[in-house]
């Protein structure tokens, strides 16, 4: 068959006829040219040589890149399900009524400790008969003194960084947990049998596992961050295999001109070219299955940001899956059509219209203009009511983004049309890119693009944060960790305040034991109730932390108040004054003593000082007293706390305290100290913001280093000639580094630009006006960064293309 135009004219010409009814003889005529011609490209691009089979692979490559990371994209759900349900499987819930003990029940306490900044979820079991449960994931329930653990946990036991977390756990490991009880392959989780599990403070009988618990509502501040978000985190990739897909433009136009030659007409041309972009975009789409196939195998092994998922939870959802088959490949031929619709194919070579004609202004700037108008019209996000439009705000950020894509040939063009002058690698550079500032534009709209919406992310985000964060009040410069202390027996917590104090790394402690005290009198007419108030011991260093005492020696006792105006002085006063008597084992209901009475006097000398808040931000008011004013064991029902000062030379000096407290006590309470306590939802959001970031950031890495190899491969010939003719490798190789950075800073400024506009629009949503302009600059620094990176990389095929073997053709 010829290669004449179908429509009965050669050189694109256009038949005049009749017309035909749709959908008859000149209908299925013209898709029957369609698909002929798309097969004549595939055959093209499959049997194009050498040279045409490494303009293919590199398509591929680059094709495939962006559809690993849009089928870990199409992941997420499947993850997200796989985590909950695992969760909920093996969730323990305590109901109202307590679960009666039998042969099918156990006993159960949850104990979370930290170790070396990772958390280690424990449950200590006690099963109650033969028939008890077992976890999910659990073959069998270990015996006493016995446990099994996660993978994770079997790993860090057995290497030599476990050995102080050995000592935690003294519990024989018999066995792992399997996959049904595990969030993640990298959790750290364990289930031991404890014989000497109390029955109460923490422990209770369940008779199962399992639960279903409904989603907390996301505050609509979230929902936005996360909208915008996938928009940041996709267009990146959208756009690199849009470019990857034109890759080898050059020397295709100049094949297409020798197939005008020999009879083809304009659009079997064009259709042609579109079924190469197809066959390297097919190729691409099997490429990427299967580096997402063998990449997915590896990622239980992976932790980024504290997460990871099991291989199996790490599977595209099927329509999503489905979009990304469908979706590359026709990308690819319409964007090889869109490319084409500047380009004259003629018998004799190719003229490009972009060649005579600059480009225009006026079409692209209304589209990131609108994408603004679209955010700001969509008035303040309302977060009472919890109502947003994700749609519209995904439109925004795509309309805005877009538009600085379409911005930057445009902005390319006109910076270095105006250029002239310099030394000769800067002359090379600007000659080019005056010739070809398309391909250059291309090569860094996706760095454009990312450090666009990163910026307008990082806006958002510091600007939101403070909503998500609360001050706790607590001082971690006073004390880093707070203990509760389990026991009641007033010789137990001396000694376990001893072992504290014993413990390596600890600088101080600052340890009370707390119990209440009555009014002496019974209830005065018009009161309900006896007043009462607190009584805290401890020495003088502990008191001085938790009152403004003052001058302080052991036999001393005070009357604090309660500085926060929590509660009023006349009612402690109606108990705690100097020299008046107090009741320690008084009956709540009567006030009359509960047993032998228990009387005490407060001492005459006692001064009434103001309370002060604890490291732990909490205020404590009443009697205070030192061990030599009050004997401890008159004290009923007593509690005691400990805070306890590290010493911050010791990196693992909490984990020494945390070894203690489990020693005297598994189920006791150790909290560390902080300033501040972030929301779980957006702490949960901002580390799946990192990870997708880091996963996006490496595939613009990857995809820019193969987008530069592949311009200095369309550029072998050209190197090899000016080699030959003399010049330089040197100026050459500056005159490459030019023309990286003249686009790239172009491109960083309108990402500035961008990204600060989005940013805005974003932030008035919110209903915020500050802006914190430091998490600006370190973007584009970052972009320079990974360009000049590339850039590197890139020298050394540079220096092999320059060889006179680049003149060979084939």
């Amino acid at each position: 068959m010829s290669l004449l135009d179908t429509t009965g004219q050669q050189g694109g010409g256009t038949a005049t006829g009749p017309a035909r009814p749709a959908g008859g003889p000149s209908s299925w005529s013209s898709w029957s040219s369609w698909f002929r011609d798309l097969a004549m490209g595939l055959r093209f691009a499959a049997g194009g040589g050498r040279e045409g089979w490494a303009r293919t692979l590199l398509t591929a490559l680059g094709v495939g890149l962006g559809v690993v990371l849009l089928f870990g994209a199409a992941s997420v759900p499947h993850i997200m399900e796989g985590r909950a349900q695992r969760g909920e499987a093996r969730a323990v819930v305590v109901g109202e009524r307590p679960v009666t003990p039998s042969d099918q029940t156990l006993l159960h306490a949850h104990v979370e400790t930290s170790f070396r900044g990772d958390t280690i979820d424990g449950n200590l079991l006690r099963p109650d008969g033969p028939k008890a449960p077992a976890p999910p994931g659990v073959a069998a329930l270990p015996h006493p003194g016995e446990m099994v653990v996660s993978p994770a946990l079997k790993e860090l036991l057995a290497s030599p960084e476990g050995e102080l977390l050995r000592e935690r756990l003294p519990y024989k490991a018999v066995g792992t947990i399997g996959q049904p009880g595990l969030i993640g392959p990298g959790e750290l989780s364990y289930y031991a049998n404890s014989a000497t599990l109390p029955g109460a403070d923490g422990a209770h009988h369940i008779a199962g596992f399992g639960a279903t618990s409904e989603p907390e509502p996301m505050s609509p501040l979230l929902v936005v961050l996360i909208v915008v978000a996938c928009v940041v985190l996709l267009m990146p990739v959208a756009l690199f295999i849009a470019t990857a897909v034109r890759f080898g433009g050059e020397r295709r136009d100049r094949r297409l001109a020798a197939l005008r030659l020999v009879g083809a007409d304009v659009r079997m041309t064009r259709r042609m070219a579109a079924g190469e972009a197809l066959f390297g975009s097919l190729l691409g789409l099997v490429l990427g299955a299967l580096l997402f196939l063998a990449a997915r195998q590896l990622m239980g092994s992976v932790t980024l940001w504290d997460v990871n998922a099991f291989p199996s939870d790490i599977t595209p959802a099927p329509a999503l899956a489905v979009l990304v088959a469908v979706a590359v490949p026709l990308s690819a031929v319409l964007v090889t059509l869109f490319a084409l619709r500047g380009v004259t194919i003629e018998p004799l070579g190719v003229v490009r219209h972009t060649a005579g004609r600059r480009r225009r202004l006026w079409w692209r700037l209304p589209l990131p203009l609108a994408g603004l108008a679209l955010l700001l019209l969509n008035g303040r996000v309302d977060t009472a009511n919890a109502v947003v439009d994700p749609y519209a705000i995904a439109g925004g950020a795509v309309l805005v983004l877009f538009g600085v894509t379409l911005l930057l040939p445009w902005l390319v063009e006109a910076v270095v049309g105006r250029l002239r002058g310099g030394p000769v690698p800067w002359q090379l550079a600007i000659r080019r890119l005056q010739l070809s500032s398309g391909t250059a534009a291309r090569a860094v709209s996706g760095i454009t693009v990312a450090v666009a919406g990163a910026i307008a992310l990082q806006l958002f985000f510091a600007a939101i944060q403070s909503d998500f964060m609360k001050v706790t009040g607590q001082d971690s410069r006073r004390a880093q960790m707070d203990i509760s202390l389990p026991t009641r027996d007033i010789a137990t917590i001396r000694k376990m305040i001893g072992d504290f104090r014993a413990t390596q790394g600890v600088d101080g402690v600052i340890a009370a034991i707390h119990a209440s005290a009555t009014r002496a009198q019974p209830a005065h007419k018009g009161e309900d109730f006896t007043p009462s108030t607190e009584v805290t011991v401890g020495d003088c260093a502990t008191l001085g932390e938790l009152a403004h005492t003052g001058s302080c020696k052991n036999g001393d006792a005070f009357i604090v108040r309660d500085s926060s105006g929590t509660v009023e002085d006349d009612y402690v006063f109606e108990t705690a004054r100097p020299g008046a008597k107090v009741l320690f084992n008084a009956d709540m209901d009567t006030g009359k003593p509960d047993g032998a009475a228990r009387w005490w006097t407060v001492p005459k000398s006692a001064r009434t000082v103001d309370s002060r808040k604890d490291p732990a931000g909490q205020t404590n008011f009443g009697i205070f007293a030192t061990p030599g004013a009050l004997d401890t064991a008159q004290l009923d029902d007593p509690t005691a706390r400990a805070m306890v000062k590290v010493d911050a030379r010791l990196p693992d000096g909490q984990e020494y305290v945390r070894n203690t407290a489990a020693r005297i006590d598994p189920l006791m309470n150790v909290m560390a100290l902080q300033n501040y306590s972030r929301d779980k939802q957006f702490a949960s959001v901002r580390t799946g913001l990192l990870v997708a970031s880091t996963a996006t950031l490496a595939l613009i890495a990857a995809s820019m280093l193969v987008s530069t190899l592949e311009q200095l491969r369309e550029r072998r010939r050209l190197l090899s000639v000016l080699v030959a003719f003399g010049t330089r490798r040197g100026t050459l190789g500056w005159s490459v580094l030019w023309q990286t950075a003249v686009p790239v800073v172009l491109g960083l400024a309108l990402a500035v630009a961008g990204g600060l506009g989005l940013g805005m629009a974003l932030l008035n949503m919110a209903g915020k006006a500050s802006v914190d302009w430091s998490v600006v600059w370190p973007l584009p620094a970052a972009g320079a960064g990974l360009v000049l990176v590339i850039t590197l990389l890139s020298l050394p095929p540079l220096w092999r293309m320059m060889r006179p073997d680049g003149l060979r053709s084939e």
